[in-house]
């Protein structure tokens, strides 16, 4: 008898573990991945097969009499036995649900799912994404001999339109109205016949490979980028998810590499996946890969609908893909054989998942890598601190440099500008008065600008000059951003919107200062600079890029173009623009306040800081025009800053590792960070000190001295979407496993009915 491991789609703790099925004789299409209907107490649910195996193996005392069979399965299988594998080694280290971590292979909106009626009864909904089946109409044996009648009009019309091509049944409704009974009719006439095909969502045509395609050019690789691909391939050959850093400033060719390594594992008959930051998934970027691949190229990203992207994952498991290009989410899809996976940008704090199962992309990559006997790479201009470290003390990292710039052009010089002088000077505008003239220079001469902004909005906050008062969110503890456009007040964290009012709502003042600069501000100012300058006035576009401009599908293409297609313009956003933009024109880039993440209150926001700076002052001078970099900030003397302005990342780490070692922090430690939250502030911080308690005795049981819990104290944003919250930290010496010691703990609590609580082992940040 057969016998079927079932992980119910139910996510909660309690039901983490798989439940023993009989697959009857009736259904042989049972597969591990696929989504099968059960019983499962007084109710139906679905689940996903996770394993199959003959009732011998069960233990003696189980009376297989007793358990219930599979009702039906629901779907083709969506993962293999990898993928299990994967989802429980996520599941395990993150303390996350197996249902959760099992989820993450599955297609986007792709999934049936069981709904609560009405009435209260289970019901099983269908998915709501599947394929998309065209009709054709295509001409048939008789077409050419076939002469309709002369008052046949409709045939007529349809057999003149086909004479061009075949024509889908869609496009023939809309320009002859209904012409079901006209195609039968000539179906029955053999004049033509209807085909079914297959229509991929967000794709111009079908995926075939043409005759005609060229890949692009590859360039000739200098002596540095020759040498990190020879490393690439070199653990590619060794098959034992050996991790290569490729360490290259802005404009080194990282790419390139990636490119032509992609090409040997490919000629090898093998497959790569490629992550880029959600931010990076540029038109330029993913064109990159479509030129020198061509139709074997996948792409995931969120700006996509669930269409598109249900579209793609088919795509990839049909296995007529061989190159997967995406955010995190890309390394879930049902790619075979893998044999390189790339992570760009590896440093970006967006591949760590802000929801359960809170992962880290690059700690799954090289999991996978290891399962598949594959090689990770990892490219970065600004390597994070862990990359460093592991390079330094694990022997399967290597770390290759690429130092200059791939055409030999030097990296722009950075001037920082310190704001505080500028002020004491007299000087009142949020452009200091050198960047003022750069600006001048570099649109008269026709060239493009970049401004960077870390902050979206007209301006941070509105403050009473009378009593003190700022506008709150009511639901989170942080001021309202105000926007010009409509005059309102946002919360860009729950998404509350409220009018500004033109009186202070407590004094009745009418003095309401905005303070802070938000990108529409920026904008505004910008522009009546700009209207000042001699030759430039308003025939210079300002081009914005933020959250707010590019909501809307498409939009971030559509603003890209038209910076690229300006002769000369002005390329405003927030970090968005701050990497995979490659513009040959851009001469000046500025960065308005530098001090954004530098003054937040978390252990990372001076490798931020220098992050940031060093990655937009990137996009100045990549061709054959000098770049210039000028950077703004009120603290000029910050070590971060000082050590992005002359790219010296060794005088950053000698200022920031002994802070980080002394305090215990990353990479000298590991870190899980237990936050709760609930609408009674009592409630939860009373059930986080209970959890404390029990925690600090479970750790020093099971761990000793070695490790460190931290009491709890609030979030610094304490309150958010109408909850308080409050975090306890646990710190681990670096060689510790968290799941052996914490998972019995959350995995036997019982849930508090007003305070939830999550679980996020190495957190990237602790705000």
């Amino acid at each position: 008898m057969n016998l079927a491991s079932v992980i119910l789609d139910i996510q909660t703790q309690a039901l983490d573990a798989p439940y023993t099925y009989v697959v009857p004789d009736d259904l042989p299409d049972v597969s591990v991945g696929c989504a099968v209907l059960v019983e499962f107490g007084h109710r139906r649910a679905v689940g996903f097969v996770v394993k199959l195996w003959e009732d011998e193996e069960l233990e003696s005392d189980v009376n297989v009499s007793k358990l219930n069979p599979l009702l039906r399965v629901v779907s083709s299988p969506y993962f293999d036995e990898q993928g299990v594998s994967c989802a429980q080694w996520i599941a395990e280290r993150y303390i996350a649900p197996l249902s959760a971590s099992i989820r993450l292979f599955t297609p986007p909106g792709g999934v049936p799912r069981m709904v609560r009626t009405a009435r209260g009864y289970w019901q099983l909904e269908e998915p709501t994404v599947g394929e998309v089946d065209d009709r054709w109409v295509v001409p048939g044996e008789n077409f050419n001999s076939f002469e309709p009648r002369k008052n046949a009009i409709k045939q007529t019309a349809v057999v003149a339109a086909l004479q061009s091509g075949e024509l889908r049944m869609a496009e023939l409704t809309t320009e002859f109205g209904s012409v079901s009974a006209t195609i039968k009719s000539l179906v029955d006439k053999g004049v033509v016949k209807v085909e079914h095909r297959r229509r991929l969502r967000g794709v111009p045509q079908q995926r075939e490979h043409h005759g005609n395609f060229v890949p692009s050019k590859k360039h000739i690789l200098n002596t540095n980028q020759t040498r990190a691909l020879e490393a690439i391939q070199t653990a590619c050959a060794k098959g034992n998810g050996e991790v290569v850093l490729v360490d290259g400033v802005t404009g080194s060719g990282k790419t390139e590499v990636y490119l032509q390594a992609i090409e040997a594992v490919l000629k090898a008959g093998r497959n790569a996946c490629v992550l880029v930051p959600e931010i990076s998934l540029t038109p330029q970027t993913v064109a990159r890969f479509r030129g020198r691949f061509g139709s074997v190229v996948a792409v995931m990203h969120s700006r996509m609908s669930q269409g598109e992207r249900y579209d793609q994952w088919d795509f990839i498991r049909s296995g007529h893909a061989r190159v997967v290009v995406g955010a995190r989410s890309a390394l879930f899809t049902p790619l075979r054989n893998i044999g390189l996976i790339v992570i760009d940008e590896e440093h970006e704090s967006s591949y760590k998942q802000d929801s359960a199962p809170r992962y880290h992309a690059r700690d799954v990559a090289e999991f996978i890598t290891q399962q598949h006997n594959a090689a990770l790479v990892l490219g970065s201009a600004t390597p994070s601190v862990e990359a460093l470290y592991a390079c330094a003390k694990n022997p399967k990292w290597t770390q290759v440099q690429l130092p200059t710039r791939a055409n030999g052009k030097p990296l722009p010089e950075i001037t920082v500008i310190d704001m505080a002088k500028e002020f004491n000077s007299g000087s009142r505008s949020m452009f200091s008065a050198k960047l003022k003239r750069a600006l001048g220079d570099e649109l008269r001469a026709g060239h493009k600008v970049v401004l960077l902004l870390n902050q979206r909005g007209f301006a941070k906050f509105l403050l009473c000059r009378d009593c003190g008062f700022v506008p709150e969110c009511p639901s989170c503890s942080t001021s309202l951003t105000y926007h010009e456009q409509g005059g309102m007040l946002v919360c860009h964290h729950c998404g509350h919107k409220e009018p500004a009012p033109r009186l202070c709502p407590k004094c009745g003042s009418p003095y309401l200062k905005k303070f802070g600069a938000g990108t529409q501000r920026v904008e505004a100012e910008l522009r009546g600079l700009l209207n000042q300058e001699p030759g430039v006035g308003e025939v210079v576009p300002i081009i914005r890029m933020d959250a707010d401009t590019t909501s809307k599908k498409g939009a971030h293409q559509r603003l890209l173009e038209e910076f690229a297609n300006a002769q000369a313009a002005v390329l405003l956003g927030t970090q968005m623009i701050a990497k995979g933009l490659d513009f040959e024109d851009v001469t000046l880039v500025g960065v308005i306040n530098a001090d954004t993440q530098l003054n937040l209150p978390d252990y990372r926001a001076a490798e931020r800081t220098f992050d940031l700076i060093e990655q937009v002052a990137g996009r100045a001078g990549r061709a054959n025009l000098p770049g210039r970099v000028m950077v703004q900030t009120y603290a000029a003397d910050a070590y971060a800053i000082q050590a992005a302005a002359s790219y010296n990342r060794a005088q950053f780490l000698r200022a920031e590792l002994p802070k980080r070692k002394l305090l215990g922090y990353p990479p000298y430690v590991r870190m899980a960070n237990i936050l709760l939250w609930g609408e009674d502030e009592a409630e939860v911080q009373t059930e986080a000190r209970a959890v404390y308690g029990a925690l600090k005795q479970v750790v020093f049981d099971q761990a000793g001295d070695s490790w460190q819990v931290l009491p709890p104290c609030p979030c610094v944003l304490e309150r958010l979407r109408g909850n308080y919250r409050y975090h306890l930290v646990i710190k681990a010496p670096l060689s510790s496993d968290f799941a052996p010691v914490l998972t019995p703990y959350f995995r036997t609590r019982k849930p508090h009915k007003q305070v939830n609580l999550a679980i996020d082992i190495d957190p990237n940040d602790l705000l």
